[in-house]
């Protein structure tokens, strides 16, 4: 699969700003997205790509937001264990122009599956289901079909969580209003009106990462199915209730109160057909909530993490979520290992993107919701205002002028390079380091210090370990380790000695 395509289903813009803008709509006068102080002030004022040009003055949040056709945002902060500012800019409604405010609710796309892995280590911990046993055991309403060739002992809870199942579907595209909804599982078995294929062993399991939104539609049925509830209803009564997530819901029917103030989906600058897409694929994808309220779930998990008892998960369970099964990811959310230690989630639905990130180790964090447009490059400039005016370095490094490497330096880093199914191959020419990732022609890399790339046409910052035997992704998209390949001399060839 080309790198290019796959990059966009994780969620990372790989084209130019968007252009659609919402023309129509008035700028909003600054109160009307909530209360604004010092510090906010300057993160509006400051956005930046990575790469600092000379002589370039910032943009503010707003011209960004028209130049990359996004109508809304929401952002809450951490800062010192709670929430330091939570406030929206721009429309959650382009037809109608009404502001995003802190209240606004969005859908959380992927970011669903963090709730759901907390919602699955919290029955484990109540002795419901287990985290290590077949998955078939704790399904009743329906079975994965056994594979005795990959996966002879069955998945497993654990491995569905950490995408390590090797089972398929990617992702979901949702439905669109008025067409008919298909249960959990016509989903699981691809059969219609389900418009995604079946959910299957594909790879061996536990064998390797690979991003599986269908395997957490097999844990929402297993989770429903031991406790005997609607996942929507599990889900509000272990986690959003407790949590103090008022504005939050796996089912917009369920929670009428949330739905007077809903940023609805925009492509091109308007809102979508029916204004949102529907996800019964709850467990992945079908979270509506606000940004505070993902702050309060971040701040709960921090605490626990801390050692502070009396949480959703004991420390030990989460402890447990935040280790690493494979390839930088835990039991739900991506994992950033690289000095102070990180966790958070992306999401892309219909006319959403979404991004959370917070220190595991210290109470500092940030969640960005928004509705439409390129809303990744967006977000990646907010974290960076924001990272850059409270210290969080290790998160978002403040923007660096452009470095220029020896042909020393770059003939180092030349080779293909493979991860979480993707590969990319380097080429060194005379003005620098150009990226083959599969589309028409190659990207050239502007080098950062610490022997940090920015690739512009896919909105993303890789870094390169010492003596360059692999990279990671670090900013722009979850951190896939891509690891040198070695290349293997033809027979004729003669082998060295």
């Amino acid at each position: 699969m080309r790198m290019v395509l796959t990059l966009l289903f994780l969620g990372m813009s790989i084209a130019g700003p968007a252009r659609a803008e919402v023309r129509d709509c008035p700028i909003l006068d600054e109160a009307a997205g909530g209360p604004v102080d010092a510090r906010v002030r300057t993160v509006m004022a400051n956005l930046r790509r990575p790469v600092r040009v000379p002589g370039e003055r910032p943009s503010t949040l707003i011209e960004r937001m028209r130049a990359h056709g996004v109508p809304g945002v929401s952002v809450a902060v951490i800062h010192g264990g709670r929430i330091a500012w939570a406030r929206g800019w721009g429309v959650r409604d382009a037809a109608l122009c009404a502001p995003v405010t802190p209240n606004t609710v969005f859908q959380a796309a992927s970011i669903s599956k963090v709730v759901t892995a907390m919602l699955a280590l919290r029955l484990v911990e109540q002795g419901k289901i287990a985290l290590d046993a077949d998955i078939n055991t704790a399904l009743r309403s329906w079975h994965l079909p056994p594979d005795a060739k990959l996966a002879p002992q069955g998945v497993t809870l654990r491995q569905l969580l950490s995408h390590t199942a090797g089972l398929s579907v990617h992702g979901f595209p949702g439905y669109a209003s008025g067409t008919t909804l298909p249960d959990t599982v016509q989903i699981l078995d691809g059969k219609p009106p389900a418009n995604s294929e079946p959910v299957r062993s594909i790879l061996p399991a536990g064998g390797q990462w690979r991003y599986s939104g269908g395997g957490y539609v097999v844990a929402q049925r297993a989770l429903s199915d031991v406790s005997g509830l609607s996942f929507a209803e599990l889900a509000d009564r272990e986690i959003l209730r407790p949590l103090g997530m008022t504005r939050s819901s796996f089912s917009l029917a369920s929670a009428p109160a949330i739905g007077n103030d809903l940023a609805f989906g925009h492509a091109n600058g308007r809102p979508i057909a029916g204004n949102y897409h529907f996800y019964p694929e709850l467990g992945p994808a079908g979270l509506w909530t606000t940004a505070s309220d993902l702050a309060r779930l971040l701040i709960d998990v921090q605490t626990s993490a801390a050692g502070q008892p009396g949480h959703r998960l004991s420390p030990h369970m989460t402890a447990t979520m935040l280790t690493p099964v494979r390839d930088n990811w835990g039991l739900g959310p991506v994992l950033y290992t690289d000095g102070a230690k990180r966790f958070g989630h992306d999401g892309l639905n219909e006319g959403y993107q979404s991004s959370m990130l917070a220190y595991a180790d210290r109470s500092e964090g940030i969640v960005i919701l928004t509705n439409g447009g390129q809303g990744r490059r967006l977000m990646d400039e907010i974290v960076r205002a924001v990272a850059t005016e409270y210290g969080w370095s290790e998160i978002a490094a403040p923007a660096a002028t452009e470095q220029h490497l020896s042909a020393t330096a770059l003939s180092n880093r030349v080779g293909r390079f493979e991860g979480g199914g993707l590969s990319v191959s380097f080429e060194a020419r005379g003005d620098g380091l150009y990226a083959h990732t599969g589309g028409p022609a190659p990207e050239r890399l502007i080098a950062l210090p610490g022997d940090r790339f920015f690739a512009s046409g896919m909105g993303i910052v890789i870094r390169f370990a010492a003596g360059a035997d692999h990279f990671d992704i670090i900013e722009g998209g979850p951190p896939i380790r891509f690891e040198r390949q070695l290349v293997l001399k033809s027979s004729n060839e003669p082998m060295p000695h």
